[in-house]
């Protein structure tokens, strides 16, 4: 025990020289500072005590024989020993320089008395093994650096025991511009960390954006435009809750819809065998969904709270099937000389398509079609309709009974004669009879009832088995539950008939109401030819008629029942005859939307993929916009578009039209073409809380609504439109073109209808929003600059060019100018959309910001290394690495190629998949031919 106290005290003392300041004045530091810090699980500190330190590290001569290394650098202070703060594998460049930049975060105390300590690995990877040695380690003060004069900081890589020296190491903090006046070097470096302090720890880390984002990895670069100025290029990647959070919402309403569904249907009254047939074929389609959705629903609430991503390996799993594959934010922030940070976002994610059901078969549009094909035409009425239809019956069911009542009443009340109590009970009964009459005049009932007559006219007989495995014969008599609606003399059913209903239970109260009043006056006549004689025997006659009715005579009671009697009965007749057809056309139409909605869209099979594929978009969708809208708040152009014109969602496909990414693309469009019936609305967070900030989903299938919550103070900020629960719209559109080696035999040997057909709809949709926000927002920034982007749009779709990407390009310029949300899809989200991504990011910074021409290659392989390093980190890629047309895995493969793209090919690496792929296609023409000479030469 001795010793070990003994070493724990040698290490202390080591530690306190290695730090250069003595025990007590860092105690004394550590504890006044602990006094003034919140702290997380682990010792982390809060974000608000944190600022972000940019690193540019660079090593030399560190082995002459090493190709690769493993930069790490952490932080060492007396307390915490060393924190991690970012490890980056490193190639050696022409020079034989070792470069990588980090991201370090740095807390006050270290900013006092840290250091950070740089050690270098030696890299030998390979499949069977990999091994990793400690080359060299140097440590520096972080305080020092701060307030040195020289941006820059050599330092000597030494051995692990000291002895030797073996490289030198540079160290630079990376800015926008490099310093030059000596007296505002050390304000700068504090402008520049508190700069960093408040964009990224204030804003990037608040409850809104972990709200959306999680499981954040960023990379750091810096480079120099055409003017020999520098850009600070801020890549990040993130996770986000809400592709799991969503899906289970999703799964929620589902099973919540169809069970209220089942228990419509059940209410209904009893039917005739085929529509009670046609009432078990809805019961059983909506238990069986809702039974699986219940078991999915179970497994994913047995995964772990934190759960956020579903890798790619997984994207056939059963349970994950409404889980978006490999979904990411990919976000980048630029700041420039003359601009402060601007971000671009591009939401990443495996196409939304079911794996778990393959594609066998094709896709959702092959099998939705088959479907449509064969079923029966049918009437399909709104989910409003429905429930009016059973606001009717419901009305109905109570009037009924009423008006037979009051009926009844004014009979018994005729025999008393009671003239006061008489015109209460048809003064009542008036009031119900008129409620009645004005609820059977809805146009629905009148629509409904002659929809039920042509389908019973368009049938000849026959019969249809139920999923009960109930045989109804369906005959004219006996069709739609034996309720339909026609005439006696065989003449057509026409609205007027209905018409004609609904009036006869008004003739009858009209007739009522007639008869009471010259009964009345009647009464009141004998009355007046009897007043003589009843002064001379009874004294006051007036009050006692006014109080006593036996005064009447026998006779006039009696005529009273008798001629009121045939009234009420026929307004009895005339009130049951109008709610048999109102009930059976209201029953009609409740089953004809239950139908539609559930046993019309297909087998369980179908609607499950459907469901499933929406989900997969839905999370990507929402991400996408909720970044948006937090990065436009203080935008009221953006703002004002929301409200009036909704927001653009592009969805970028790289799929290839052959073989199972045929039925992808299937499921993709018409996922995202379900996406156009859902709509967003902002609303007031109850707290600042994550919790509280997630969005929610409310509504049914084909009108779903996502609530975005956002903090008070940022709510009252908004325009009252959105802040009194205006919907926001959202217009999808999907561009695909196919990009790899499958794709050109698609094109030369295949079909690529498909991809033509959707992108020509999709471009259609993107000129009528463009069209309405010119209507709307003329004098928005960049909106005159549409007309020349869409212009150029429909050239490149007339050219009808192989792989043309040129169209990918336009959309993805037009969705940026009209503030829309970018989504890059493939097949796993992995090798074909990380190529697209880097490539879209280097030419934006080209573009928008004068990157120069001698560094847009080197950017480029920057940006797709990192996205290898954050691959493998993140478990995207089963292997090592990309592994396209046969590349090495080490290396980046390139899978867009066109004739815009010239600077990607100055690199011979990016130029090895475009001819792999024109050899391969010619390869497999030569062999076609070959193989047919031999089939002629043997059978001849």
């Amino acid at each position: 025990m001795d010793s070990l106290r003994r070493g724990f005290s040698s290490l202390r003392m080591l530690i306190d020289s290695h730090a250069q300041q003595p025990r007590t004045q860092a105690a004394t530091e550590h504890a006044e500072h602990n006094n003034n810090l919140e702290h997380h699980g682990g010792g982390a500190l809060t974000g608000a005590t944190v600022s972000q330190l940019l690193l540019n590290v660079e090593c030399r001569a560190v082995v002459a024989t090493a190709a690769k290394v493993k930069i790490h650098v952490s932080t060492v202070d007396s307390y915490d020993v060393r924190k991690h703060c970012s490890t980056q594998i490193a190639k050696r460049s022409e020079d034989g320089a070792f470069g990588a930049s980090m991201d370090c975060s740095v807390d006050c105390r270290l900013q006092n008395h840290g250091r950070m300590e740089v050690r270098v690995y030696r890299e030998d990877d390979s499949r069977e093994h990999c091994t990793r040695s400690c080359l060299a380690f140097t440590s520096f003060s972080i305080r020092d650096l701060l307030r040195s004069k020289e941006p820059h900081s050599s330092l000597k890589l030494r051995t692990m025991d000291g002895g030797n020296e073996v490289g030198e190491v540079r160290v630079s903090r990376l800015q926008v511009e490099e310093e030059t006046e000596e007296h505002a070097l050390e304000n700068r470096s504090s402008v520049l960390c508190d700069a960093l302090h408040g964009s990224v720890q204030d804003k990037e880390h608040s409850p809104m954006m972990r709200a959306a984002l999680c499981s954040q990895v960023c990379k750091v670069y810096r480079f120099q435009t055409e003017d020999h100025r520098w850009l600070l290029v801020r890549e990040q990647m993130s996770e986000t809750p809400l592709s799991f959070s969503l899906p289970k919402q999703l799964l929620s309403s589902l099973i919540k819809e169809h069970t209220d569904r089942v228990l419509e249907v059940k209410e209904l009254s009893d039917l005739s065998p085929h529509w009670d047939g046609l009432r078990h074929d809805i019961i059983a389609h909506c238990n069986q969904l809702i039974s699986c959705y219940q078991q999915t629903q179970t497994e994913l609430d047995k995964l772990s709270t934190s759960s956020c991503f579903k890798a790619s390996s997984s994207k056939s799993d059963r349970h994950l099937q409404f889980i978006p594959t490999n979904l990411h934010s990919q976000r980048m922030e630029v700041t420039g000389p003359d601009s402060s940070g601007v971000w671009y976002e591009v939401i990443t994610f495996g196409a939304p398509a079911d794996h778990h059901q393959a594609f066998k078969h094709g896709g959702l549009k092959r099998l939705i079609s088959k479907h449509t094909g064969h079923k029966h035409s049918s009437v399909s009425y709104s989910r409003e309709q429905s429930c009016r239809a059973r606001e009717l019956l419901a009305s109905i069911a109570q009037l009924q009974p009423l008006i037979f009542g009051l009926a009844e009443e004014l009979l018994s009340v005729s025999v008393e004669v009671h003239l006061g109590r008489l015109q209460e009970v048809l003064e009542s009964l008036k009031e119900q009879t008129t409620m009645f009459i004005h609820a059977l005049q809805d146009e629905l009932v009148r629509s409904a009832l002659l929809d039920i007559n042509n389908r019973s006219a368009s049938k000849d007989g026959g019969s249809h088995v139920h999923t009960n495995g109930l045989v109804c014969e369906v005959s004219h008599s006996d069709q739609e539950g034996g309720l339909s609606p026609r005439l006696q003399d065989g003449e057509e059913y026409s609205q007027e008939e209905w018409d004609r209903t609904w009036a006869n239970v008004g003739k009858c109260l009209d007739c009522i109401i007639a008869m009471v009043e010259r009964l009345q006056g009647r009464e009141r006549l004998l009355r007046e030819q009897s007043s003589p004689e009843s002064q001379e025997t009874a004294g006051d006659t007036k009050s006692q008629n006014a109080a006593s009715p036996s005064s009447f005579s026998s006779s006039s009671v009696g005529s009273w029942q008798e001629q009121l009697l045939p009234l009420v009965v026929t307004l009895r007749d005339c009130v049951r005859e109008a709610v048999s057809k109102a009930r059976a056309a209201m029953t009609f139409v409740v089953l004809q939307g239950a139908v539609a909605a559930t046993v019309a869209q297909g087998p369980t099979l179908i609607v499950q993929r459907r469901h499933a594929v929406f989900s997969q978009g839905l999370s990507a969708v929402v991400c996408g916009f909720m970044l948006k809208l937090f990065g436009g708040l203080e935008d009221p152009e953006f703002l004002q578009q929301l409200h009036s014109v909704g927001i653009l969602v592009q969805f970028e496909g790289l799929l290839s039209t052959y073989g199972e990414e045929v039925g992808m693309l299937e499921d993709m469009e018409v996922g995202v073409a379900d996406l156009g019936s859902m709509a967003f609305t902002i609303t007031e967070a109850k707290s600042e809380q994550i919790d509280d900030l997630l969005p929610t989903l409310s509504g049914s299938w084909g009108s779903f609504v996502v609530e975005v919550p956002l903090p008070s103070e940022t709510f009252r900020s908004l325009p009252q439109e959105l802040q009194a629960g205006r919907l926001i719209r959202v217009e999808p559109v999907l561009f695909n073109i196919g990009i790899n080696q499958h794709q050109s035999l698609a094109e030369r040997f295949g079909d690529s209808s498909l991809q033509e057909r959707v992108n020509q709809q999709s471009c259609e949709r993107l000129k009528a929003y463009c069209n309405r926000l010119r209507e709307k927002l003329p004098h928005m920034a960049g909106i005159q600059s549409l007309l020349d982007l869409l212009t150029s749009l429909d050239r490149s779709m007339e050219a009808k060019k192989r792989k043309n990407v040129e169209v990918l390009w336009i959309t993805a310029s037009l969705c940026r100018k009209v503030n829309g949300v970018r989504l890059t899809s493939c097949k796993s989200a992995k090798d074909r959309t990380a190529m697209s991504v880097t490539l879209e990011q280097c030419m934006i910074l080209k573009e928008q910001h004068a990157l120069s021409q001698q560094n847009f290659s080197s950017a480029l392989d920057s940006m797709r290394r990192s996205r290898l390093s954050w691959g493998q980190m993140l478990g995207c890629y089963a292997h090592s690495g990309f592994s396209v047309s046969g590349l090495d895995p080490t290396e980046c493969p390139s899978g867009l190629q066109s004739s815009w793209l010239q600077l990607l090919l100055a690199s011979r690496r990016h130029f090895y998949p475009v001819a792999f792929l024109l050899v391969t296609s010619h390869l497999l023409v030569l062999w076609l031919i070959f193989s047919l000479v031999i089939l002629l030469a043997k059978y001849q």
